[in-house]
This record gives C-alpha cells, sequence and structure tokens, in this order.
C-alpha cells in the first residue's frame, strides 16, 4: 500500500513505504570510539501545562529511551540542548532530569554524561555567572556523572572580551573534581551565542577556546564542537594537546569525521544519534574491525535525513528527533515540552518520516505508518 505525503508545493505524492525494518540488535562494546547520543526527553501528555510553565515530563518513558541508547554500547549526553534545555526545559527540571537518569546509568553500567550551563539565571554579572557553573557542577558531580561545560548565554552577555572566558572556564576547570568536556555550540544552534569566547571571528574564537584547553590540559577530557564546520573541526583538532579528545558535534558531517585520516579522528557527541542509535553503534562496531568503508557504507546515507533535521532554523531540529522516536515507538504521543511539536510544517514531517522508513529507522514499520496516516489525519490531509 502506498500513503500520500505532502510536498513543498502544496500538493501530495505517493510513498511507498519499507516492509521490514533494517535489523540491528545490541553488540559488543564500541571500541575505537567513545560515542554519545544526546537525549531528548519525553513530555508527560497528560500534564495540564503550557509552553511557558516548567517542563512536565514522563520519567518512565524518558528513562527507558536513555535504557535503549545503553542496551546498543551508546554512552548518553545528558541535559544538553537535544533534551530542550532553555527550551522548554528549565534548571530544576534538568537537575531532576541529571539526578534520575545518572542514577538509571550506575544501575545498567551506562555510560552518562551531563550538561553544566547557568541558566538558573537569565542575565548576571561574571561573578553571578560563575556561581550558577559551580551550583551545576555540584549538582553533576554529586550524582557520579562526568561533567559537559556548556555554553552559557549569561556568560556571553556579561563577558567584555575573551580575557573573561579565560577567567571564568579557568575557575571552573581548577575547581572540577574529573576531567570534563568543553562543549562549543555555535550560533545555528542558538542565536545568543553569537560571539562566543569573546569574539565573531572564528578565527580568533578558536585561538581562546584552545588557551583554555592548553592552560588546564588535565582537566579537559575533551572537547565537543558544534559549528556545523568540518575544516575547522579537523584544525582544532590536530591542535588538542596530548590526550585531549575531540568529540564531533557535527550532525553535517560526522561520517568523515568520526573515520578520520591520517592524522587523527573525532569521538562522537551527537544530536542525530538519538534516532540512529542502534544503526550508529552498528556502525562504529564495523569501524572497530577496521573497516572504514563499511563504515561510511553504513552512517554515509544517514547524512541526508541528518541534514533534513537540522535544516534552519536548526535549533528545532528536537522537534524531528522527538517525532522520530514517536514513530519509532518509543513514546506513546507526539507531545513535546514547551509545545515545540508545533515547530516544524507537516512537510517537513513528511520527509522526515520517508528518509527514517528508507533507511529501516523503524522497529515496527507498519506502527511507523499508521501514526503518520493518524498525524496526517490531523492535518486534514485524505488518504
Amino acid at each position: 500500500m502506498t500513503i500520500r505525503l505532502p510536498d513543498l508545493r502544496g500538493g501530495l505524492r505517493a510513498y511507498e513505504p519499507r516492509a521490514e525494518p533494517l535489523a540491528l540488535t545490541p553488540g559488543a562494546p564500541l571500541t575505537s570510539r567513545t560515542v554519545f547520543s544526546a537525549a531528548h526527553v519525553v513530555a508527560d501528555p497528560y500534564a495540564d501545562t503550557s509552553p511557558d510553565a516548567p517542563a512536565a515530563v514522563d520519567w518512565d518513558a524518558t528513562l527507558a529511551f536513555r535504557r535503549h541508547l545503553w542496551s546498543h554500547g551508546l554512552g548518553v549526553a545528558e541535559a544538553m540542548d537535544t533534551a530542550q534545555r532553555g527550551m522548554g526545559l528549565d534548571w530544576a527540571g534538568a537537575a531532576e532530569l541529571i539526578r534520575r537518569s545518572a542514577a538509571e546509568a550506575k544501575a545498567v553500567g551506562g555510560r552518562i554524561a551531563c550538561g553544566v550551563g547557568t541558566d538558573q539565571i537569565a542575565a548576571g554579572s561574571l561573578g553571578e555567572v560563575r556561581a550558577a557553573y559551580e551550583e551545576q557542577l555540584a549538582v553533576v558531580e554529586e550524582s557520579g556523572a562526568q561533567a559537559i561545560l556548556m555554553a552559557s548565554r549569561a556568560l556571553c552577555a556579561a563577558a567584555s572580551g575573551p580575557e573573561d572566558y579565560l577567567e571564568v572556564y579557568g575557575h571552573l576547570l581548577r575547581q572540577a573534581t574529573e576531567p570534563v568536556v568543553l562543549h562549543w555550540l555555535g550560533p545555528m544552534f542558538d542565536p545568543a551565542l553569537e560571539g562566543y569566547w569573546g569574539s565573531s571571528d572564528l578565527d580568533t574564537a578558536t585561538d581562546t577556546f584552545l588557551e583554555v584547553i592548553a592552560a588546564h590540559p588535565d582537566k579537559v577530557d575533551g572537547i565537543k564542537v558544534s559549528l556545523l564546520d568540518a575544516a575547522r573541526e579537523i584544525d582544532i583538532r590536530r591542535r588538542l594537546p596530548q590526550g585531549v579528545r575531540c568529540y564531533t558535534g557535527d550532525d553535517f558531517n560526522y561520517p568523515e569525521l568520526i573515520a578520520g585520516d591520517e592524522k587523527g579522528f573525532s569521538h562522537a557527541l551527537l544530536g542525530i544519534f538519538d534516532p540512529l542509535g542502534p544503526l550508529a553503534a552498528e556502525a562504529v562496531r564495523v569501524l572497530d574491525t577496521g573497516d572504514v568503508t563499511g563504515f561510511r557504507e553504513l552512517l554515509d546515507p544517514t547524512v541526508e535525513l541528518s541534514r533534513h533535521l537540522f535544516q534552519t532554523p536548526t535549533r528545532f531540529y528536537k522537534t524531528g528527533v522527538v517525532f522520530l522516536a514517536w514513530l519509532a515507538g518509543h513514546q506513546s504521543h507526539f507531545t513535546m515540552v514547551g509545545g515545540l511539536q508545533s515547530a516544524r510544517s507537516l512537510p517537513h514531517f513528511a520527509r522526515a518520516y520517508e528518509l527514517a522508513d528508507q533507511l529501516g529507522l523503524f522497529p515496527d514499520p507498519k506502527q511507523a505508518e499508521e501514526r503518520m496516516r493518524n498525524l496526517l489525519a490531523l492535518y486534514g490531509v485524505a488518504q
């Protein structure tokens, strides 16, 4: 049977869904790369709430999805932008998410790293920014998780130049108990971060970023670069001190960056590895054997879907991620914290469904088709 999907020209086109999913089962632990999936949160669809109210989270479904990722050998990057930090999930909700997920990771033996930011304050002085970071760092360290120092809107607003970033990050790294991951999130993901590291010139900003790392190499496990610029990531990767890892956050160019070249490679901390989790894990297992070609054959075809989900405005990629989780059966509804399910168009959803179905990402293709038909009917599309 075919399903009629809306196109970008206002018409309908026929699509024949895939009959069988891609056969992917949990396998051996990943060895050649450290791979984190930045995971989404599942909203409570029965909560009487509003977009500007505190998030109502379905904790059982949220933790079940993390167990799904761990079962395939992936690490979970918790309370990051994929979990809608600053876009529906406030600090109180993020702190609860961190505590619950860290406890679950300990129970099942899963790897977890959690975002540390300043989103409990909208703005403030440098001292207030430091204090906000410290509060969140304490929560993550007390939970037993690794810390990821996220880019801060408040710091970007308060800093007068590179020296302020050097001071704040230096202070935090000196007091961190264990090595952390530094996260550079570009303005395509969050426009409020324009000019991070004290300059809108990326070469100057890169030099400041690397200066922070060079001053504290023993306190930096790695960096996550989310600039959607493969050449810049490779340049940064080659300039890192010995032992500091590069975790790609490039959802446009991840296969080539993870595969690497004769001078090195990137590990991964990616939002696209939320919907791609089992397939991404299988690809890395192939890479573990030294088969770069096989790795690329599995992962390269996923890039079209990723580029679609992360198209501008890139910050709304979370909507596509949760949409695919619903179609894949990881949650019973398509509701998001902050009402963000409305942030993409019906043609966008239709193309995401088609691309994901072609990849075999849905464990039950028939269920995914039925849910897609239900969404189309809700929008008034007759079949």
